[in-house]
């Protein structure tokens, strides 16, 4: 008679066998009865609705929300195509935020189909999908990523509402610089005379700068008899010129972003205090608040470290190779990691202080940071060598988040861009709130991502004269919550506020986050 554990395991191969077969969205029916019962009791398998459940990770704290965001497009995108065959398409909205790079999970997901419910089905976590009953657009006009049917860009363009515009203008404005020529909206435009859609396109485009086309749309159209009246539909102007021929519509999120954001920026931080005098006594002060900052970081990542592990790795009385059995291997590892990381963020630390560009030091030294960091893993066989390699090139999700950083692809075209604004930026403010915010958006790395982040910003506050700032483990919820506002809302004010009240402490001499003795 079978053992339980030989009973999980062969349920474990029936789940595998799915998910060998990139099946996201798992039907009752592709599961006996007993393997998914034994499944959910083993925390393997999550139920999303009656008859349709996901794979989970039995480690996740009861009621994670990380298995869902991380399923939710290849969820939904399966149970649509079960229900409605090839017969659906996403909104045109929803069809333009993926199209432009924005796969932040929706509190609803709105879907057409001829043979929609017009009625909301209930999903994980406060999420929904609303299939309406609604005409596609035509085949040609539709495309399909990732198992999603959108509207083709120029399409979502012309059929998105003209709320879009003052909601989501990031999304909005990202797809407007994705066109090149006004031949890419001005055929649809023309075959049903769409003047008042032609006038709001026209008018979106000379906001963002593209005269060209948006002239192109209006003689167009006046020419074919029809009365264009341009109207911008957009709430404000933004002071930026986003460049013609870059191709990929993650650099251009980047750009918007950073420009629709660093006002709010400005108004909330301290001014910089300016280069400190001496540079010398500036690194010792940093190094004395090591530990403090290490045990704070290592925290807030789930690292379960004490500041006797803290010294004993900062000493070199730690032998990787003696605690191999160890439970807090893992632990000590990452601690090792960071002290050597901490070491070369105060090289990078000293050219700042030297008055060399910031965003050049990091772009230069943030690779070194990252592979100093993941050394010891390597070492004791836990990575690969071939992980130090650079960005990462598979999916990652944050837990709990619903935020769904860019795909592998993307972190390419993003991080040069990221890295070439942050050069070019001449408030130090700024650099730090969105230096350390539109990392961790594009989270380039598989690991890691979060302490880096925190090693950028204080670089970016020591270019400015700010003394190093740890984020307090206790303030971890709201250091999360201000990041993830401004990851899925694009509303950067909280996490600004955040920064600068412990930047202000700082400033005020109040003393840097406590470490629990022991």
């Amino acid at each position: 008679m079978a053992t339980p554990q030989e009973k999980l395991a062969e349920s474990l191969e029936a789940l595998r066998k799915l998910q060998d077969r990139s099946v996201v969205a798992i039907r009752a029916a592709d599961l006996s009865r007993a393997h998914r019962e034994r499944l959910i009791r083993n925390g393997f398998l999550q139920e999303v609705m009656k008859g349709w459940y996901i794979a989970a990770r039995p480690d996740d704290v009861a009621g994670k929300s990380t298995a869902w965001y991380a399923s939710f497009w290849a969820f939904c995108a399966a149970y649509l195509r079960e229900r409605f065959g090839s017969e659906w398409c996403l909104s045109p909205e929803h069809s333009l935020s993926l199209h432009t790079g924005n796969h932040a999970v929706p509190p609803q997901l709105v879907a057409r189909s001829p043979r929609g419910g017009n009625k909301a089905t209930a999903l994980p976590y406060g999420t929904s999908l609303l299939d309406v009953r609604a005409a596609v657009p035509e085949e040609k006009d539709i495309e399909e990523r990732d198992g999603l049917r959108l509207f083709s860009l120029p399409a979502a363009l012309i059929a998105s509402s003209p709320a879009l515009f003052e909601r989501n203008p990031t999304d909005a404005r990202a797809a407007l610089a994705t066109i090149r020529d006004a031949s890419d909206v001005l055929n649809r435009l023309l075959e049903r005379g769409r003047s008042k859609i032609a006038g709001r396109l026209a008018g979106a485009f000379r906001n963002i700068g593209r005269d060209r086309i948006a002239d192109d749309i209006v003689n167009t159209m006046r020419a074919a008899g029809y009365d264009v009246r341009e109207q911008d539909p957009f709430a404000s102007r933004i002071n930026l010129v986003l460049p013609r021929r870059e191709m990929s519509p993650y650099a251009g999120r980047i750009r918007l972003m950073w420009q629709q954001m660093r006002g709010a920026v400005i108004e909330r931080l301290p001014a910089s205090p300016g280069q400190p005098n001496d540079i010398d006594a500036y690194l010792k002060h940093v190094q004395e608040v090591y530990v403090t900052d290490a045990y704070h970081s290592l925290s807030i990542e789930g690292y379960r470290v004490s500041p006797a592990l803290i010294e004993r790795v900062r000493s070199g009385a730690w032998n990787p190779d003696a605690n191999e059995q160890d439970r807090e291997h893992r632990n000590a590892l990452a601690a090792r990691g960071y002290w050597l990381a901490f070491q070369a963020v105060q090289k990078s630390l000293r050219r700042v202080l030297g008055v060399e560009n910031p965003g050049a030091v990091a772009e230069e030294d943030h690779g070194v940071w990252y592979r100093e960091m993941f050394a010891p893993s390597v070492t004791a066989g836990l990575l690969r060598a071939a992980d130090l390699a650079g960005y990462r090139d598979a999916p990652v999700y944050i837990r709990r988040s619903m935020h769904v950083p860019p795909n592998s692809e993307a972190v390419r075209d993003a991080m040069p861009v990221f890295f070439e604004i942050l050069a070019e930026e001449s408030e130090p403010s700024v650099r730090v709130v969105l230096g350390h915010f539109i990392f961790l958006y594009i989270h380039p790395y598989m690991d890691g991502n979060g302490r880096i982040g925190r090693f950028l910003m204080n670089v970016m506050l020591a270019a400015g004269g700010y003394p190093w700032t740890v984020v307090p483990l206790e303030r971890r919820d709201a250091y999360m919550a201000a990041l993830e506002e401004a990851s899925v809302r694009q509303n950067i004010v909280p996490c600004a506020d955040f920064l600068a009240q412990l930047v202000e402490e700082g400033l005020r001499g109040k003393p840097v986050a406590e470490v629990p003795k022991g």
